[in-house]
Parts: C-alpha cells; structure tokens; sequence
C-alpha cells in the first residue's frame, strides 16, 4: 500500500510518496524536469557548479526564441546583499508540492554556500494550460533580523538582438502595446511580450498585491522580471525576516507559446481558462453570482433615510434589480459605525428584511479603514491610526481634515472585523462595498503621503513594510468574513486597492468584485467609457469582477446603458421611482432576460473579445461574447455602433462547438439565423444598427428545431 505524507509548506501542500508519482516534475542529481505535456522548463541543481539556472523553457511543442540558456531563475536581496539563481548554493531536498486547484509540481530547497539563507522555490503547473507558477520561501538562518527587498520572483535573460528590438510589450492587462524598454507598475497585474517576426511569446502574470508588484522588461538589463517592487521604487517593497523565521511571497505566473500571430489569441483563450479554474478566484467560488445590482450613491449620496431607502427599493424591485446596495450616509460617523438613528429610527435590520421581502439581496457601504477625528474609537484609540513623517495622524485618501485612516497593523484590524461581522451576521449582508484609502491613494501622487511612517506598530517597523502589511491584512479580513459567510459578495473598490480602476490578482482571491469607476453623464459617451473599462480589463480580469459605474436608470438612454453594462457586471444607480410603467416593464425584461442567461449559460463567468471588433472607441463599432467556452451551449454577444459611418457589420462568434447547431436570438426572441459553429465563426451574420450611438444584444443557443425563420 502507497504511503502518503502531507506536510504544511509555506500556503501549499507539500507531498511526498514513496512510489514518487510525479506527473509533472521529475529529476536526476543534476537537473529538473518540468513539463505537463504543453510546456517543458529545464532547470540546472546546484550539484556541480553550485548554481540553480533554467537552462530551457519552452513550449513542448515547436522551437522558442526567446530565452538564454544561462538564467538567473530569481533574484532578492538581503541587507542589500544579491542572491539569485547564479550565486553559490547547495541542494537540501526536493519534494512534490501541490495545491487545492489542481496544481502539480516540486518544491526545491537550497541552502547558501554563507548558510544564512534557506531557500525553497515553488513550481506548478496545472493540467490543460501552459502555465508556470512559482514563488520563493525565503529562511532567514543568521540568528537575527534582516531585511528583505528588490525580490524578483522570476527572473529571466533574453535571448539577444530579435527578443529585444522586435517585441512589442503589452501592458496594462495585456491591452496597451509599445515597445520596450519597459518598467511596470501598479496595473501590470498581466503583461505580454510578443515577437510577431517569430510568432511566439510570453505572457507574465504578477499576484502581488497593488502598488508594491512589479514587473519589468528589458529594463537596464536585457532580462525579463516579475515580482515585488525594488528598493529604489515609488512604492518600495520591504520586509523584516526575524531569525528563524520563513517569508513566502506572492506567486508569478508565466505563459511561454508559439505559432500565434496575435497575442490576444492567447490573452482570449489561455489566460481566462487559467483564471477561472486555477488561479483560486473567490468569484469562481461564488455558486451564485449577481447579475443585476442596484446602488443609492448618485443621485442620493449622503442624503438617505429610511422613507427614501424603503420607496427606492420597491422601485429597483420592480424593475428587476436582484441586489440593492445602501451607499454612504447611513451612519452617525467614519469609525464608530453606529446606525444614524435620526435617518433610520428602527435602525437597519428592518430595512434589509424589507429589500429581501422584495427578492433582493441587501448590500451596505462601509470605508474599511476611516474613523472621524470625533469618533470614539478614534479618541480612545490613536494609536490604532496611520502616521505621517511628522508623527501626525494622517488622512491618506485626500487632504480633508475630517478623515483618519487606520492603520492594519494595529488593533483596528480586530475592531472593523468585529464590525463588519456582526452586520454581515446579524443584519443578513449579503453585499459588502468596503472603500477609501488604506495603503496609497488614487488622488494623490507623492510617495510621502502613503502607507504609515508608525515606528511602534505591530505589524510593521517601518514605512517600506507597512504598504506590505497593510495590503495583506485586508486580505485576511475579507479571508474571514467570506469563511463566516461564503455566500457573501465583497466589493473592494480601486480606491482601496490605491490607484485609478486598478484591480489586479491579489484581490481577486480574497474579494469578488471591484467597484473600478465614477463615470457620469446621461449621453451615450458614459456608454463608451463603460464599454471601454470593460474591454481594456477583460480578458486578463474576470468581467463580472469589473464593478463600473455610474450609470443612471432615469436617463432618457438607460437601454444602453444596460446593454453596455451587459459585458461586466451590471450595476445601475440613478432614481428608479422616476420610470414610467412601461419603463419598469422594460427593465425587468432585461433583468429577466439576463438572470435566463446566467440560469443557462452561466454566462458571468465568462468574457471573450468579439473577433473583428477592438477597442470602443469614437467613430468605430464595438463588442463582445459571454460564450461558455466549457459547456460550449452557448451564450451572448453585445454589437455596438459608436459614431461608425456604416450601419452595417458582420458579425461572427469564436469559441462554440464547430459541428453543433446554433440559433442567434435578440433579447425579445426573434430568430435571426440558425448556423452551425464553423459557419458562425467563418461566416457569421449581419448586424444593423440605425442609430449612430446604439447597441444589441443577442442571445447564442443551441438549436432546437421549430416553425420560426430566420429575420430578414
């Protein structure tokens, strides 16, 4: 019989068998061997020349140009001193390591020829995908506390003159193109280098959280990093390693392919596979998504009451809204967060069992880390606050003297957790929008009036680390809340992720959601610069995590709003109590139709590009598909006409079945025509849109035969 041991290391299980079955690693004395049949990394032990280099990484299949046969593998410093993959180490064990979604690989343990540094490196790899994912495990063995910066989780050399002058840098989400060199910054959650010449490239993945990851290529160095943020950074990365102690960091990812002329190809069909079923998203976890959320913020802001919330919420549940989300201005004040009982004078609970009496699930705002200067938590806790340089309490988010930011370090983590769980428990939540500044802000841009410059907090000994800390205590806050309530969907907004519409992977596995944007306006441009966070996110982000608002339901062109928002993560504001019956009818036959979709093609958990159409822009046409690409039943498609001199376009779907029947649909059920999935994706059908600013949704189903014929 197997005997099997499984040891905790680091966040993965680390396993060892004595029958060492190892689908994706195996090794020899002098080498590492890692392939799951797509990709093949090649790495040199540290047996006879002391170093540890990946010597080959490629796709299994075909030749890849790009990297030296010499690389450093990783690179990090300890008080300022160098360690990488081509310093002096020596092997002390490899064993199979893998992890809850399917991951594969091995752990490798080197110790340093100083013996102050215990390393173990992390591989996995995951069936079906051509994904590397790795991290450090960083011992500190010198019998005292040291400092740990300038970490470069991967680290790799490019392959000289081709790799370097003819790769264009897809940054920010994979969307913006240039050519290097290149040094990243917040919004490089996923990048792409790309060789059109040679058709191959690689995508680069950062989970890392906000400002402090880091990604760069070709810069100072022909050599391509990612990892967390150098001690000469904006946003440096630091972190002290008491003796003994072990620090493990955020994982990298890395896609290495060939024989694609686009890199969207793999932006499209590798990466939102690898996201959803692997990467360990809480909106994957989700069994219930939401597919249409009501908010109070505009028009209402801060001035709500219980009259306005209760004739609000049967306006919004007329019109088909299944989540209701009360905004700012229910509290006394920031901090103490006690019901304003002026405004609401039976208090909250009665106001949420009448949203859910409605068939709606009630949300609430709450800033996750601001107290009032004249709250009680603040006047009996300073201590629990961020500090300036000067050792002043500080307001991180703006220059409004009315507001603290709290410091996560501190015991303010246990008081807002306590908070926050008696009103997800006891209220009955099921809707959290937590907001405002806790580590960097999005309205202010020097590097001083960040994290927290506090020398006697717990959580931190400096400023460099409390970005770090900060960051990593919200994410165990939201960590407890969702395993107190699974069911619960949080929204952690950009501004306390700490920069404009940033999102990234680090909050996507202890959040679900992002409230990315404050756009406003009742003309169609609202629309275009809903569709366009949408596309310039997607498909490196899931797009139901892609909160946008703030779209209006009174507005004279509130269809399109809705069909816009149909390629995120529908979300409308405004004042419902202001639509007409026929309106509200209308309304809730999109929200209607929207939750069928959902019911039968689960169609928030996926997002692709409609091929032919690009970014939404003035004068062009846009769009998208919601096609499971996994059950392959189908889905839907949004066309859009913004300001395009023609009113006609072809359209045509990737990604279904090629020999499987489909019919396309409007949202009223009319058939628009019945084609195959080869035929659908080579020669499509035609859209026409009268209206220069306006778009269609279209359902995608498989064909069950009946009278009706195609619209002509």
């Amino acid at each position: 019989m197997t005997k099997l041991c499984i040891v905790l290391l680091g966040s993965l299980l680390t396993i060892q068998s004595d029958l060492a079955a190892q689908p994706y690693a195996s090794w020899t004395k002098a080498e590492l061997r890692l392939n799951n049949g797509l990709v093949e990394r090649i790495i040199q032990l540290p047996s006879v020349q002391e170093h540890f280099i990946t010597t080959s990484y490629k796709p299994v299949e075909g030749t890849f140009k790009y990297f030296d046969s010499d690389n450093p593998d990783f690179q990090f410093e300890i008080n300022q001193k160098i360690y990488s993959g081509n310093s002096h180490w020596s092997l002390k064990e490899i064993k199979r390591c893998a992890d809850s979604m399917l991951g594969d690989g091995v752990a490798v343990t080197l110790l340093s020829t100083d013996k102050k540094i215990l390393l173990t490196v992390q591989y996995l790899l995951y069936p079906g995908v051509p994904v590397i994912r790795k991290n450090l495990l960083i011992k500190n063995l010198s019998g005292q506390t040291v400092v740990l910066e300038s970490v470069d989780i991967e680290k790799f050399k490019a392959n000289g003159y081709g790799a370097t002058t003819f790769s264009w840098i897809c940054h920010d989400y994979g969307r913006r193109r240039s050519i290097g060199p290149y040094d990243g910054n917040m919004q490089d959650a996923l990048l792409t280098v790309h060789n059109s010449d040679w058709q191959e490239g690689i995508v680069i993945g950062n989970e890392a959280s906000g400002v402090i990851k880091h990604t760069s290529v070709f810069w100072n160095e022909e050599t391509i990093c990612s990892g967390l943020t150098h001690r000469d950074a904006r946003y440096p990365f630091r972190k002290y390693i008491g003796a003994g102690e072990i620090f493990t960091t955020p994982q990298v990812l890395r896609i290495v392919y060939n024989n694609h002329k686009d890199p969207d190809e793999v932006l499209n069909e590798v990466v939102p596979v690898f996201v959803k079923k692997y990467l360990g998203t809480r909106l994957s976890q989700l069994s219930q998504k939401p597919t249409f959320v009501y908010n109070t913020w505009v028009p209402f802001r801060k001035n709500i009451n219980e009259q306005l919330i209760m004739e609000l919420a049967k306006s919004a549940a007329d019109a088909g809204m299944k989540e209701f989300v009360i905004d700012d201005g229910w509290q006394e004040n920031y901090g103490d967060w006690v019901i304003d009982k002026v405004k609401f004078p039976h208090g909250l609970k009665p106001v949420f069992d009448y949203i859910k009496s409605l068939g709606m699930k009630p949300g609430l705002w709450v800033s996750v880390g601001s107290a009032s200067p004249g709250s009680r938590v603040f006047k009996a806790h300073p201590e629990w606050f961020v500090l300036d340089e000067n050792g002043q309490p500080a307001n991180l988010h703006t220059n409004d003297t009315s507001l603290r930011t709290a410091c996560f370090g501190t015991g303010w983590y246990g008081y807002i957790r306590d908070i926050l769980m008696k009103l997800s428990l006891e209220y009955g939540l099921e809707y959290m929008k937590l907001d405002f500044t806790v580590v960097t802000s999005p309205y202010r841009f020097t590097k001083d009036q960040t994290g927290c410059y506090a020398a006697n907090h717990p959580g931190h000994k400096d400023h460099n680390e409390s970005l770090y800390t900060n960051y990593e205590q919200v994410w165990k806050l939201f960590d407890e809340l969702h395993a107190a309530k699974p069911s619960l969907f949080i929204d952690c907004t950009f501004e306390t992720m700490g920069g404009l519409q940033l999102i990234d992977y680090a909050m996507l596995k202890h959040a679900d959601g992002n409230w990315l944007s404050n756009f406003r306006g009742p003309e169609e441009k609202i629309d275009l610069r809903i569709r366009n966070m949408a596309w310039w996110r997607s498909p490196a982000i899931p797009a139901t995590a892609l909160v946008i608002g703030n779209a209006e339901m009174q507005d004279s062109g509130w269809d399109l709003h809705v069909k816009s928002l149909a390629g995120s993560l529908p979300i409308m504001l405004g004042d419902p109590r202001k639509l007409s019956a026929i309106d509200l009818k209308m309304f809730r036959g999109f929200a209607d139709w929207l939750q069928l979709m959902e019911n039968n093609y689960q169609i928030m958990s996926f997002r692709q590009d409609l091929p032919g159409f690009g970014e939404p822009m003035e004068g062009m046409w846009d769009g998208f598909q919601r096609i499971n690409t996994e059950t392959k039943n189908g889905g839907i498609i949004g066309v859009f006409r913004h300001g395009a001199a023609e009113s006609k376009r072809l359209v045509t779907i990737l990604y279904l079945d090629p020999v499987k029947t489909y019919q396309v649909k409007t949202t009223g059920g009319e058939l628009i025509t019945v084609q195959t999935g080869s035929e659908l994706s080579r020669k499509g059908f035609e859209v026409q849109i009268d209206k220069k600013y306006d778009g269609e949704l279209f359902e995608v189903a498989e064909y069950q035969h009946q009278s009706m014929t195609p619209h002509k």
